[in-house]
């Protein structure tokens, strides 16, 4: 019988203490009440942590969010562990990278975060509460911008257990799986500015067509030149939306300067 679990989704502000993002992770363990020092304490309790291409946190908290918490729900154990490898930094084990095998390219830790979720059962969870995360994924959708993989990575650690195709209501085509940005915008807009909703999510796809497009090159741009490219991207929703259904949608007022990508940890990818 495969493993089940709860999984605890987690946020702190980003970059540093103040940022008007968060950074998000998931564990199988409440960090309010177990406290390890590291992620090698954490394996040998026999717990869980996914880096989710960030720095090990013991605890969470945010602004107006003392423990840090942005959900919590039971899932398939040996599912979660399959698409992200946990107690394993991302930037240096290619495991623990799901499918966001670029920082910044592919996602930031927002769409790994989720991806470890896609193991939680009925409605699943993700990681939406998280500051920030409305700029996030009108960029790099729910689950990341390499689809194709994704769709294989989901299928191929599924395929081993009937229990975890049943107990997470089985393997979901690429169009099937939910789309957080486009659904918060339609609560917003779709009753009372059905026009613009349209404007908008066309937008967004000409958006995720843009950012999915593999840069030349050997390496990737560096944090800098994604970041100037991403708050681009963001100004124009602004300027279609206005200010107020922007801050509605995006959760922070246009112009604010929204850097999604660490250089810190870009440096380490």
């Amino acid at each position: 019988m495969a493993s089940t679990a709860t999984l605890y989704a987690w946020a702190t502000p980003a970059f540093v203490s103040g940022s008007p993002l968060d950074h998000t992770w998931v564990t199988t363990y409440d960090n309010q009440q177990y406290h390890y020092a590291n992620a090698a304490a954490v394996a040998a309790a026999g717990k869980d942590y996914w880096f989710c291409w960030g720095s090990y946190h013991p605890t969470g908290g945010v602004p107006g969010n003392p423990t840090g918490g942005i959900g919590n729900q039971s899932g398939n154990l040996a599912l979660a562990r399959c698409l992200v490898q946990s107690n394993a930094d991302s930037a240096s084990v290619p495991a623990a990278q799901g499918t966001i095998l670029i920082y910044g390219i592919d996602g930031v830790c927002h769409q790994l975060a989720n991806q470890v979720l896609y193991a939680t059962t009925g409605n699943r969870l993700t990681v939406k509460n998280a500051r920030g995360y409305g700029a996030s994924s009108f960029l790099y959708g729910t689950y990341g911008l390499r689809h194709a993989a994704w769709a294989s990575k989901i299928q191929q650690c599924s395929a081993g257990s009937a229990m975890a195709v049943a107990s997470t209501g089985g393997v979901m085509r690429m169009q099937d799986l939910p789309d957080d940005f486009e659904e918060h915008a339609r609560a917003v807009l779709g009753e009372h500015e059905p026009e613009l909703l349209a404007k908008l999510l066309s937008l967004r796809g000409e958006v995720l067509n843009f950012t999915a497009q593999r840069i030349p090159g050997f390496t990737p741009p560096n944090a800098d030149a994604i970041n100037a490219r991403n708050q681009h991207l963001i100004d124009q929703a602004a300027l279609l939306l206005g200010p107020e259904h922007f801050e509605r949608i995006f959760g922070f007022a246009p112009g604010e300067k929204i850097n999604l990508v660490d250089p810190s940890i870009a440096q380490r990818r």
